[in-house]
Protein backbone atom coordinates (compact mmCIF):
# COMPACT_ATOMS: atom_id res chain seq x y z
CA UNK A 1 0.00 0.00 0.00
CA UNK A 2 1.35 3.51 -1.02
CA UNK A 3 1.79 5.35 2.04
CA UNK A 4 -0.36 8.52 3.02
CA UNK A 5 1.61 11.74 1.09
CA UNK A 6 3.15 13.64 4.06
CA UNK A 7 4.68 17.07 2.55
CA UNK A 8 3.05 18.70 -0.60
CA UNK A 9 6.47 18.13 -2.17
CA UNK A 10 5.26 14.12 -2.35
CA UNK A 11 1.36 15.04 -3.77
CA UNK A 12 1.27 13.75 -7.34
CA UNK A 13 -0.48 11.18 -9.10
CA UNK A 14 1.58 7.47 -9.72
CA UNK A 15 5.20 6.86 -9.40
CA UNK A 16 7.58 9.58 -9.06
CA UNK A 17 9.55 10.28 -12.23
CA UNK A 18 13.20 12.28 -11.61
CA UNK A 19 15.27 13.36 -14.05
CA UNK A 20 18.81 12.75 -12.71
CA UNK A 21 21.00 15.32 -13.17
CA UNK A 22 18.61 16.71 -15.41
CA UNK A 23 19.00 13.58 -17.47
CA UNK A 24 22.99 13.00 -17.29
CA UNK A 25 23.17 10.10 -20.55
CA UNK A 26 23.54 13.31 -23.08
CA UNK A 27 27.00 14.49 -20.98
CA UNK A 28 25.48 17.71 -20.24
CA UNK A 29 24.85 16.88 -16.44
CA UNK A 30 23.25 19.57 -14.10
CA UNK A 31 23.08 22.40 -16.72
CA UNK A 32 20.02 24.70 -17.78
CA UNK A 33 20.06 23.33 -21.37
CA UNK A 34 19.65 19.34 -19.54
CA UNK A 35 16.73 20.41 -17.17
CA UNK A 36 15.17 22.48 -20.24
CA UNK A 37 15.12 19.07 -22.03
CA UNK A 38 13.72 16.94 -18.62
CA UNK A 39 11.01 19.80 -19.05
CA UNK A 40 10.28 19.41 -22.43
CA UNK A 41 10.32 15.95 -22.00
CA UNK A 42 7.51 16.25 -19.74
CA UNK A 43 9.38 15.64 -16.26
CA UNK A 44 8.09 17.74 -13.32
CA UNK A 45 11.01 16.37 -10.73
CA UNK A 46 14.76 17.07 -11.28
CA UNK A 47 17.43 15.66 -9.40
CA UNK A 48 20.50 17.89 -9.09
CA UNK A 49 23.39 18.43 -6.50
CA UNK A 50 24.77 21.72 -5.04
CA UNK A 51 28.01 22.81 -3.85
CA UNK A 52 28.74 26.29 -2.44
CA UNK A 53 31.30 29.11 -4.27
CA UNK A 54 33.76 30.67 -1.64
CA UNK A 55 31.53 33.39 -1.76
CA UNK A 56 28.46 32.12 -0.74
CA UNK A 57 26.74 31.68 -4.38
CA UNK A 58 24.86 28.05 -4.88
CA UNK A 59 26.07 26.26 -8.04
CA UNK A 60 24.11 23.08 -9.04
CA UNK A 61 27.00 20.85 -9.66
CA UNK A 62 27.57 17.36 -8.80
CA UNK A 63 31.47 17.48 -8.00
CA UNK A 64 33.62 19.00 -5.54
CA UNK A 65 35.92 19.86 -8.74
CA UNK A 66 35.41 21.29 -12.27
CA UNK A 67 37.97 19.53 -13.76
CA UNK A 68 35.63 16.08 -14.45
CA UNK A 69 32.94 17.54 -16.69
CA UNK A 70 34.13 20.96 -17.36
CA UNK A 71 36.77 23.27 -19.21
CA UNK A 72 38.35 24.36 -16.22
CA UNK A 73 39.71 23.37 -12.74
CA UNK A 74 39.42 23.87 -9.43
CA UNK A 75 38.00 23.03 -6.10
CA UNK A 76 33.92 25.22 -6.25
CA UNK A 77 34.78 25.96 -2.50
CA UNK A 78 37.83 27.26 -3.06
CA UNK A 79 36.63 29.91 -6.16
CA UNK A 80 34.17 33.03 -6.57
CA UNK A 81 31.31 32.50 -8.66
CA UNK A 82 32.82 34.96 -11.14
CA UNK A 83 35.33 32.22 -11.59
CA UNK A 84 32.72 29.59 -11.46
CA UNK A 85 30.53 31.57 -14.08
CA UNK A 86 33.00 30.41 -16.80
CA UNK A 87 33.50 26.95 -16.43
CA UNK A 88 31.45 25.11 -19.65
CA UNK A 89 30.55 22.16 -19.17
CA UNK A 90 31.40 19.79 -22.27
CA UNK A 91 33.27 22.65 -23.20
CA UNK A 92 29.06 24.50 -23.95
CA UNK A 93 26.72 24.95 -21.56
CA UNK A 94 27.56 27.13 -18.12
CA UNK A 95 27.37 25.98 -14.72
CA UNK A 96 24.01 27.11 -13.25
CA UNK A 97 23.15 28.83 -10.24
CA UNK A 98 20.37 26.62 -8.57
CA UNK A 99 18.67 30.14 -7.74
CA UNK A 100 18.45 30.54 -11.66
CA UNK A 101 16.56 27.04 -11.89
CA UNK A 102 13.99 28.20 -9.54
CA UNK A 103 13.23 30.99 -11.22
CA UNK A 104 13.33 29.69 -14.70
CA UNK A 105 11.52 26.10 -14.00
CA UNK A 106 8.76 27.29 -12.04
CA UNK A 107 6.78 24.31 -12.35
CA UNK A 108 9.90 21.93 -11.38
CA UNK A 109 10.10 20.04 -8.37
CA UNK A 110 13.66 19.90 -6.63
CA UNK A 111 15.10 16.38 -5.71
CA UNK A 112 18.73 18.50 -3.86
CA UNK A 113 21.59 16.37 -2.81
CA UNK A 114 23.79 19.08 -0.52
CA UNK A 115 27.34 17.71 -1.20
CA UNK A 116 28.99 19.67 1.35
CA UNK A 117 28.33 20.91 4.36
CA UNK A 118 28.96 25.13 3.30
CA UNK A 119 26.08 24.84 1.16
CA UNK A 120 23.39 24.03 3.61
CA UNK A 121 22.52 27.10 5.03
CA UNK A 122 22.58 29.01 1.64
CA UNK A 123 20.08 26.57 0.55
CA UNK A 124 17.56 26.63 3.18
CA UNK A 125 17.93 30.45 3.04
CA UNK A 126 17.06 30.67 -0.55
CA UNK A 127 14.30 28.32 0.08
CA UNK A 128 12.96 30.48 2.74
CA UNK A 129 13.88 33.59 0.31
CA UNK A 130 11.70 31.77 -2.91
CA UNK A 131 8.83 30.38 -0.45
CA UNK A 132 10.14 27.27 -2.51
CA UNK A 133 8.75 24.70 0.59
CA UNK A 134 6.78 23.15 -1.09
CA UNK A 135 9.33 22.61 -4.23
CA UNK A 136 12.30 21.16 -2.81
CA UNK A 137 13.53 18.09 -0.87
CA UNK A 138 16.75 17.82 0.43
CA UNK A 139 19.04 14.69 1.16
CA UNK A 140 22.62 14.25 2.00
CA UNK A 141 24.92 10.83 2.42
CA UNK A 142 25.59 12.71 5.88
CA UNK A 143 23.06 11.60 8.40
CA UNK A 144 24.04 14.93 10.65
CA UNK A 145 23.33 17.14 7.38
CA UNK A 146 20.27 16.25 7.31
CA UNK A 147 19.61 16.29 10.96
CA UNK A 148 20.90 19.90 10.81
CA UNK A 149 18.30 20.51 7.80
CA UNK A 150 15.50 19.50 9.50
CA UNK A 151 16.51 21.63 13.02
CA UNK A 152 16.94 24.66 10.87
CA UNK A 153 13.84 24.54 9.01
CA UNK A 154 11.44 22.11 10.29
CA UNK A 155 8.39 19.87 9.16
CA UNK A 156 8.27 22.16 6.19
CA UNK A 157 11.02 20.97 4.77
CA UNK A 158 10.77 17.56 2.67
CA UNK A 159 13.97 15.57 3.70
CA UNK A 160 15.11 11.93 2.51
CA UNK A 161 17.09 9.90 5.08
CA UNK A 162 20.82 9.62 4.97
CA UNK A 163 22.54 7.01 4.90
CA UNK A 164 22.30 5.94 8.37
CA UNK A 165 18.89 5.94 8.22
CA UNK A 166 18.81 4.26 5.21
CA UNK A 167 20.57 1.16 7.44
CA UNK A 168 18.41 1.50 10.33
CA UNK A 169 15.22 1.24 7.65
CA UNK A 170 16.87 -1.66 5.72
CA UNK A 171 17.97 -3.98 8.84
CA UNK A 172 14.18 -2.86 10.18
CA UNK A 173 12.86 -4.41 7.14
CA UNK A 174 15.17 -7.78 8.13
CA UNK A 175 13.65 -7.85 11.77
CA UNK A 176 16.09 -5.87 13.51
CA UNK A 177 14.56 -3.35 15.61
CA UNK A 178 16.03 -0.04 14.63
CA UNK A 179 15.02 3.85 15.85
CA UNK A 180 15.40 6.68 13.05
CA UNK A 181 18.10 8.92 14.31
CA UNK A 182 16.18 11.75 11.87
CA UNK A 183 12.70 12.13 10.64
CA UNK A 184 12.19 12.01 6.74
CA UNK A 185 9.76 11.81 3.95
CA UNK A 186 11.14 9.38 1.95
CA UNK A 187 14.02 6.59 1.71
CA UNK A 188 16.34 7.36 -1.51
CA UNK A 189 18.60 4.14 -2.31
CA UNK A 190 20.61 2.62 -4.27
CA UNK A 191 18.82 -0.94 -5.59
CA UNK A 192 21.94 -2.73 -4.29
CA UNK A 193 24.90 -1.47 -2.42
CA UNK A 194 28.08 -2.94 -2.50
CA UNK A 195 26.59 -6.24 -4.12
CA UNK A 196 23.89 -6.58 -0.93
CA UNK A 197 20.40 -5.93 -2.29
CA UNK A 198 19.04 -2.79 -0.43
CA UNK A 199 15.41 -2.77 -2.21
CA UNK A 200 12.64 -5.78 -1.88
CA UNK A 201 9.60 -5.90 -0.98
CA UNK A 202 10.59 -6.47 2.88
CA UNK A 203 12.31 -3.30 2.70
CA UNK A 204 9.78 -1.01 0.29
CA UNK A 205 6.78 -2.84 2.84
CA UNK A 206 8.69 -1.49 6.10
CA UNK A 207 9.15 2.21 4.08
CA UNK A 208 5.31 2.21 3.51
CA UNK A 209 4.78 1.31 7.10
CA UNK A 210 6.49 4.37 8.62
CA UNK A 211 4.90 6.45 5.91
CA UNK A 212 7.85 6.65 3.61
CA UNK A 213 8.22 6.68 -0.03
CA UNK A 214 10.75 5.03 -1.32
CA UNK A 215 12.81 6.29 -4.67
CA UNK A 216 15.59 4.27 -6.13
CA UNK A 217 19.06 5.67 -7.63
CA UNK A 218 19.75 5.61 -10.48
CA UNK A 219 18.14 3.24 -12.88
CA UNK A 220 18.49 2.94 -16.34
CA UNK A 221 17.54 0.06 -17.70
CA UNK A 222 13.69 -0.66 -18.76
CA UNK A 223 13.25 -3.85 -17.25
CA UNK A 224 14.58 -2.88 -13.61
CA UNK A 225 12.43 -0.15 -13.79
CA UNK A 226 9.23 -2.59 -14.40
CA UNK A 227 10.47 -4.84 -11.75
CA UNK A 228 11.20 -1.99 -9.24
CA UNK A 229 7.68 -0.44 -10.20
CA UNK A 230 6.32 -3.78 -9.61
CA UNK A 231 7.78 -3.94 -6.14
CA UNK A 232 5.78 -1.01 -5.26
CA UNK A 233 8.35 1.80 -5.56
CA UNK A 234 7.30 5.62 -5.38
CA UNK A 235 9.74 6.74 -7.50
CA UNK A 236 13.03 5.75 -10.23
CA UNK A 237 15.64 8.59 -10.52
CA UNK A 238 17.19 7.70 -13.81
CA UNK A 239 19.80 9.13 -16.99
CA UNK A 240 18.04 7.84 -19.28
CA UNK A 241 14.31 10.52 -19.14
CA UNK A 242 13.00 8.49 -22.32
CA UNK A 243 13.44 5.29 -21.42
CA UNK A 244 11.76 6.03 -17.78
CA UNK A 245 9.08 7.72 -19.49
CA UNK A 246 8.55 5.06 -22.06
CA UNK A 247 7.88 2.63 -18.99
CA UNK A 248 5.02 4.45 -17.40
CA UNK A 249 3.45 5.15 -20.43
CA UNK A 250 3.75 1.52 -21.34
CA UNK A 251 2.35 1.31 -17.26
CA UNK A 252 -0.65 3.57 -17.86
CA UNK A 253 1.12 5.72 -15.06
CA UNK A 254 2.87 8.62 -16.82
CA UNK A 255 1.35 12.21 -15.57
Amino acid sequence: MTPRVRHPYLDHPGPLAFAHRGGAADGLENTAAAFRRAVDAGYRYIETDVHATADGRLAAFHDATLDRVTDASGRIADLPWSAVSHARVAGSEPVPLFEELLEAFPDVRWNVDVKAEPALLPLLELIERTRAWDRVCVGSFSEGRVARAQRLAGPRLATSFGTRGVLGLRLRSLGVPTTPRVSAVCAQVPEAQSGVRVVDHRFVRTAHARGLQVHVWTINDADRMHALLDLGVDGIMTDHIETLRDVLKDRGTWV
